[in-house]
């Protein structure tokens, strides 16, 4: 047996990358005239041969192993400054005998204990002191008539795997399975005792430390021991916990066109509060959450305070206030439309936000398979619909956890089947009681005209809204754990002024479950549901009834098709409406994963979902591709039971950033 330190010690690939990175901010780089950033892997012609330099060629073999040979590559000094031929042999001696030494540190690196590396100049290889004047003089042989031959030459030999993996605590005790569960320490036969895969097991252990409330958990040892004649490593951290220590003051450092009694609001955390990684992330997430907020930092102590636990300290930067934009889309439902706002994004220096949207579309152009029963149905629009609207937000009313939301719009909303002409405002109180659960109370006023296949609905509404929000989630855009709630109800009662008189109630849940640790694997799930009472369903507007299909319902049928059919066959909306689906999210890469999925649901004429109504069912599979942002989808949905006459597709394809739901 051996005991091999130094390969632990850094990670070879990680150095090299450094090296390299050093290399190209202070050597001169050549330009490439057809391969712009390497994107055909071409190589660099070395200069020609010179009588006051010695330029050489170089070739590594003896591995196939691409993330091997990028490593010697960037560790490697002769190919680093192959572009830089040096002045001499013995300057050229000098480059080769350092990657000596480096090069097989590579190796080790990548679990290869018993690999040999070889370096011949113009066929003389470079081993002791003996051998360097020897290849020096080789080298001056091709002095000012041709490039030297330099050959790195690689034998890997067995590639060592990882056997055992222990964790004891500095008097030399292992730790119970409550605090470190085997998951932390299991290894597999294939895999690889590299010095990343040793590091990172080790950080996964620290982080496990952390997570159960210790800061300042370290690595006090790490030994690794290598069995040359199994051609496997042992590996032994020695771990100290440290003090397990509660969350501490948090001390807030705001510029000064923010108040930071806005940002303290949307700090949840109470001094002596579990502390964790994620308790301090979920601090940075709360405080991201305010718009006029450019950089966000949240940093820990290095030392507990009296009372044993850890200060906090945010630091924040207000953003550019002003925001103007402009956005052209075109959708197969609603043809080709353009968007404009203008955002005030800290409006008095109280994180308050004022926002101003413009939005203009042309059914006309899209997809349309109810024109000729419109016009049959007396439903006469141009086509051309937009949206004008106000919304201002002022965030945390006195310091406290009180938000005002106000808004304001105008509308011609024109769809397939109905269009609608409106008006209306609303003011709400939103009160935060945590970074993932909250509600909201307001008064909503709307008039308006609506018009489709069943009639004309002239309404007035004065309601009360309220609604509440829960979200446990760990990413908006790609949830892989947690579930999100989101139900509302608004009665616009008679004697309020409203006619019709009706009572609106949403609700709609998701959860998400990953099945492994590295959350390759992650079902989710989705349940809707809504209800409109208290009139006839040819006295509710538009607007309010419930339509299902598309790509955020019943994927594979068209955007708001699903539910009651009127005169000409055309969609008039339901009273209710129940929605489900389910997906498997599966990551093939790091970058590409494949979503089987299933959904399900109409909308109901009844105040209530009927089910001896037809539910309508579809089924696909879907492609992700995932960015820093998060995933881009496109999705492939197939109508399990079509209706003959109502015009579906055999098939939906859908495309957007962001998971389904």
């Amino acid at each position: 047996m051996h005991v091999r330190m130094n390969c632990l010690l850094r990670s070879p690939a990680l150095g090299g990358v450094l090296l390299s990175v050093a290399a190209l901010l202070v050597l001169p780089q050549p330009a490439e005239a057809f391969d712009l950033f390497g994107l055909f892997n071409s190589e660099e012609e070395p200069p020609a041969p010179s009588a006051s330099a010695l330029p050489y060629s170089l070739r590594i073999t003896g591995t196939d192993d691409s993330d091997v040979l990028r490593a010697l590559q960037d560790t490697s000094t002769l190919y680093r400054l192959r572009q830089d031929a040096p002045p001499d042999g013995e300057g050229l001696v000098r480059r080769a005998k350092a990657d000596l030494r480096r090069l097989t540190d590579v190796l080790s690196g990548y679990g290869y204990y018993q690999g040999t590396v070889s370096i011949r100049i113009d066929g003389v290889p470079v081993t002791g002191e003996a051998s360097l004047v020897a290849a020096a003089r080789a080298a001056e042989g091709s002095r000012a008539r041709a490039l030297v031959p330099v050959k790195i030459a690689v034998d890997l030999g067995p590639l060592y795997t990882l056997r055992t993996v222990r964790v004891l605590d500095p008097r030399g005790r292992p730790f119970s399975e409550e605090v470190l569960p085997e998951r932390f320490t299991r290894t597999g036969d294939d895999v690889p005792a590299r010095s990343a895969t040793v590091l990172a097991r080790e950080a996964k252990i620290v982080d496990r430390f952390r997570a159960l409330g210790h800061p300042f958990a370290k690595v006090v040892t790490r030994d690794p021991v290598v069995d040359d004649a199994a051609h496997v490593m042992d590996v032994t951290f020695t771990i100290d916990p440290g003090p397990m220590a509660g969350l501490g003051e948090v001390a807030v450092k705001a510029t000064d066109g923010i108040d930071p009694a806005v940002i303290r609001s949307f700090i949840y955390s109470e001094p002596g509060d579990p502390y964790s990684p994620k308790a301090v992330a979920d601090i940075r997430r709360s405080v991201a959450r305010i718009e006029g907020l450019g950089a966000v930092r949240v940093r820990e102590g290095e030392t507990l305070d009296a009372q044993g636990n850890l200060p906090i300290f945010v630091e924040v930067s207000e953003r550019e206030r002003n925001l103007i934009g402009v956005a052209a889309r075109y959708s197969t439902v609603d043809g080709p439309g353009v968007r404009a706002y203008y955002a005030n994004r800290n409006l008095w220096g109280g994180g308050e936000t004022l926002r101003l949207d413009a939005d203009i579309y042309y059914l006309g152009l899209g997809y349309d398979p109810f024109a000729t029963q419109r016009k049959l149905a007396g439903i006469d629009t141009t086509g051309l619909g937009g949206r004008l609207s106000a919304t201002f937000v002022k965030p945390a009313l006195g310091g406290t956890r009180n938000d005002l939301l106000a808004n304001a719009f105008v509308t011609r909303e024109v769809q397939q089947s109905y269009f609608v002409d409106a008006a209306g405002a609303s003011v709400a109180v939103r009160h935060r009681f945590s970074d993932t659960f909250s509600a909201q109370i307001g008064l909503d006023g709307q008039v308006g005209r609506s018009k489709d296949a069943i009639g004309t609905v002239d309404y007035r509404l004065i309601g009360v809204p309220l609604s509440v929000t829960y979200d446990s989630t760990d990413s908006l855009l790609d949830p892989t754990e947690g579930f999100r709630v989101i139900a509302s109800a608004a009665p616009y009662p008679g004697f309020l002024g409203s006619d019709p008189g009706i009572f609106v109630a949403k609700a709609q849940g998701s959860t998400y479950y990953a099945l492994d640790d590295e959350r390759k694997y992650v079902l989710a799930g989705r349940l809707g549901f809504g209800s409109v009472s208290g009139a006839r369903l040819d006295e509710i507007p538009d607007n309010f009834r419930f339509f299902a299909g598309g790509g955020g319902s019943v994927r594979g049928f068209a955007f708001r098709t699903l539910g009651p059919r009127g005169p000409f066959n055309l969609p008039i909306g339901g009273r209710s409406l129940l929605e489900a689906s389910i997906e498997a999210r599966i990551k093939v890469t790091d970058t590409i994963g494949i979503v089987p999925f299933f959904d399900a649901g109409t909308a109901f004429a009844s105040t209530l979902p009927d089910f001896d109504e037809r539910i309508r069912k579809a089924a696909g599979i879907g492609l992700r591709y995932y960015t820093g942002i998060g995933p881009i989808r496109a999705d492939l949905a197939f109508p399990l039971d079509r209706i003959k006459g109502n015009r579906e597709l055999p098939v939906a394809l859908y495309i957007s950033l962001g998971q389904a739901f």
